[in-house]
């Protein structure tokens, strides 16, 4: 989304493998919950700085100060693919990657219950996406921004991605724009 509205930022890496960074008083005053994504608007609303946790609560708040890509005539189509993304896409492909790749062993339940769900999550995406071009019908949105990072991990879900041929779709035509190549290259600079 910084991409995307051509918004500055410095990134700040926090380690959550080592189980220390996330907890530091500094960070907590951040995100309360100690996970990732957060944010500091150094120019929130009123001029003041603002703190903000959580990918789609981030999402909706950069989109309204930007007035960016959260169009108000399918607002609530946005919603709720991001709040699918949030309640159905993130935490089941999370734990599909935690059980088929972050595990110290094998844990047959783990990987076949959330690698099962994350094959359903996919028909989900792939019949809605056989009638729109985006997740909002025919706008690239919050919606698309915050489900892309998770398909571009479909191999972590064992997921063949060319047998779901509209996501296929869909995530090579998303997967092209410059501000999502620039986007998905920060977590490795």
């Amino acid at each position: 989304m910084l991409e995307e509205c051509g918004l500055p930022y410095q990134v700040h890496k926090i380690n959550i493998g080592s189980n220390a960074e996330q907890f530091t008083p500094e960070y907590l005053k951040i995100n309360p919950n100690g996970k990732i994504p957060s944010i500091v608007d150094p120019d929130g609303p009123g001029g003041k700085p603002i703190a903000m946790m959580e990918s789609g609560a981030i999402l909706i708040y950069l989109a309204e100060k930007t007035k960016k890509f959260f169009p108000e005539k399918n607002r609530y189509q946005v919603l709720q693919w991001l709040m699918f993304q949030m309640g159905g896409v993130g935490p089941m492909f999370g734990q599909a990657h935690h059980f088929m790749r972050a595990k110290k062993d094998e844990v047959p339940y783990g990987s076949e219950r959330y690698g099962n769900e994350a094959k359903r999550l996919y028909g989900v995406m792939d019949r809605h996406l056989e009638k729109n071009d985006f997740f909002s019908g025919t706008e690239y949105s919050i919606a698309d921004m915050a489900i892309y990072p998770w398909t571009a991990r479909y191999e972590w879900h064992r997921v063949d991605i060319a047998s779901f041929r509209n996501v296929k779709r869909w995530y090579d035509k998303v997967g092209a724009r410059p501000a999502v190549v620039k986007g998905m290259a920060v977590p490795q600079v």
